[in-house]
């Protein structure tokens, strides 16, 4: 629960005037992502969630295989 908080909050922050993310896909998109401080900015706002995906993927293996400890 505690991943999940911390993944909102940090995808959609700032709140004002537009989240951080949404600016460097866009950025992203239109081939201006290129500095340093900007790739670690977009890896640091989406790090959250991709911890969040992968606990999630986990925990549905886990139910789908209970016997199964590979």
């Amino acid at each position: 629960m505690l991943l999940l908080a911390l993944a909102v909050a940090i995808l959609l922050a700032p709140f004002k005037p537009a989240p951080r993310v949404w600016e460097k896909l866009a950025m992203q998109v239109q081939g201006r992502l290129r500095r340093l401080l900007d790739i670690f900015d977009l890896f640091y706002h989406l790090l959250p969630t991709v911890l969040l995906v992968i606990r999630g993927m986990r925990l549905c293996r886990r139910r789908v295989h209970p016997g199964d400890r590979s």
